[in-house]
């Protein structure tokens, strides 16, 4: 089963309101299997426009393990907070499974 990866890409105009979201969402993401691969709030665009100011990327087990978190009631008060606080985008992605694992 491929690693999954949620991306979000936000706009923040409150930065205090995304500290209460980090403090919130953090503890949320225990028992997960998640671990955060990148927090950037200067991330270099090498094409195209890219939205926003910071750029996240959250490393999970599993999409279905992605899902079930980004959906968790837990996360979901503390998802509030972003909202009130960033325009953001989100993905979910699937890893890349390396060619030998294809069969």
């Amino acid at each position: 089963m491929p690693k999954a990866y949620v991306i979000f890409t936000e706009s923040v105009k409150d930065p205090a309101g995304m500290a209460a979201y980090g403090r919130a969402a953090g503890p949320t993401l225990a028992g997960t299997g998640a671990r955060l691969v990148a927090n950037d709030s200067a991330p270099e665009t090498l094409e195209g426009d890219w939205f926003g100011d910071t750029t996240v990327v959250l490393e999970f087990p599993s999409v279905e393990a992605a899902r079930a978190w980004y959906a968790s009631e837990a996360y979901q008060e503390a998802r509030k907070l972003r909202q009130a606080a960033a325009e953001t985008n989100a993905v979910i992605v699937t890893a890349a499974e390396p060619p030998s694992a294809r069969g």
